[in-house]
């Protein structure tokens, strides 16, 4: 496949210079493989975008003959030779950009951890804390997480010559330029440790265990998640730790079905009792007894619903409201004298 180097950078043929310059940086920001949103085969392909249409003979060779294919066009297009020659490597404007070499990134950010919590319902109701433990790469104790000893000091790394990075050089068909990749036998520093950590064997970590004290708020939701952060896996000799994400699972309660604040209970009443206005009596979340009353009129299936004694609401004042389902239950057998006066209490209502 051709390659379009203007779609490459996200701008049109008619760019300037300060906007392709504006687009490559933008891009190589947000693709350098140093960064977490890093991506190494975009970021050479954007570098080679921009070495061909920051140049202007370069770039009006590619606007005049298109897009070169995979590997370059030996002999060029037609008879034509180009020999544009070295284009050099790109350390300058990435030290510019990057903030010089002593902003080289070296070693890798713990990985994020998720943990799931299961709670009661009364627990979500009431809050508090709770401890958790779990299974993490942790800060090696014995180097201090360096994963060397620092008193041994270090030597400069004879892969890269102390340079921290491995240049290396590519052929086009507009000419030859030079990537940068990082040295991975010193990680970028330029200096080796001249004695491993025996315990980490240089990785800075090790496995363990992390405790950490959790504050649940009243009114949490089933799936709602809590960032801890520093409580993830821990960084590559030095660098930093992840961060914790506590993904909350209210478990299934045997009276009260939760709709967001509100809370649902199902509630058998006679036909008697609902008929004569029985108040009846219901146990809340809270430990408190109410008293209900069904008003006058009402109808069977219209659940009753008593204000402000639901659960709280996350993160603001005030609760949401219990409903009561009426389920009402209906005599198997009838007496003479039961159906006699039921059927009195018809003729009466009729």
């Amino acid at each position: 496949m051709p390659k379009d180097y203007y779609n490459i950078l996200g701008v049109p043929r008619s760019a300037g210079e300060e906007e392709i310059k504006k687009a490559y940086r933008r891009l190589a920001h947000q693709y350098h493989p140093d960064r977490p949103t890093g991506n190494e085969g975009k970021f050479k392909e954007i570098n080679e975008a921009y070495q061909i249409l920051s140049n202007r003979e370069k770039r009006t060779a590619y606007d005049r003959f298109g897009a070169v294919p995979e590997g370059g066009i030996p002999g060029g297009f037609g008879g034509f030779e180009a020999n544009f020659g070295d284009l050099g490597d790109l350390g300058e404007i990435f030290e510019s950009f990057f903030g010089g070499r002593e902003r080289r990134r070296t070693y890798h950010r713990g990985a994020d951890l998720e943990y799931a919590l299961e709670v009661t319902l009364e627990e979500a109701f009431r809050g508090g804390r709770r401890e958790i433990s779990y299974a993490a790469p942790v800060r090696c104790d014995a180097c201090g997480g360096l994963g060397h000893d620092a008193r041994a000091g270090t030597e400069k790394c004879a892969t890269c010559a102390g340079r921290g990075e491995i240049r290396e050089a590519k052929r086009t068909f507009f000419g030859n330029f030079s990537q940068v990749r990082m040295c991975e036998k010193c990680h970028g520093t330029g200096e080796v440790p001249k004695r491993i950590c025996a315990a980490c064997a240089g990785g800075g970590r090790i496995r363990g265990t992390r405790r950490v004290a959790l504050s649940i708020h009243p009114g949490v939701e089933d799936g709602q998640v809590l960032k801890v952060s520093g409580q993830g896996e821990a960084g590559e000799r030095g660098a930093g730790d992840g961060d914790l994400y506590v993904r909350i699972r209210v478990k299934p309660h045997s009276v009260f079905r939760r709709v967001h604040a509100d809370l649902w209970v199902t509630k058998r009443v006679s036909a008697i009792d609902l008929l004569l206005g029985t108040p009846l009596e219901i146990t809340a979340i809270d430990g408190d007894v109410l008293r209900a009353e069904v008003p006058a009129g009402a109808r069977i299936k219209e659940p009753v619903r008593l204000k402000g004694r639901g659960m709280p609401h996350f993160g603001r004042s005030g609760r949401g409201d219990m409903v009561l389902e009426l389920d009402v239950e209906l005599p198997k057998k009838l007496s003479v004298k039961a159906r006699k006066l039921l059927e009195e209490l018809r003729n009466e209502l009729s």
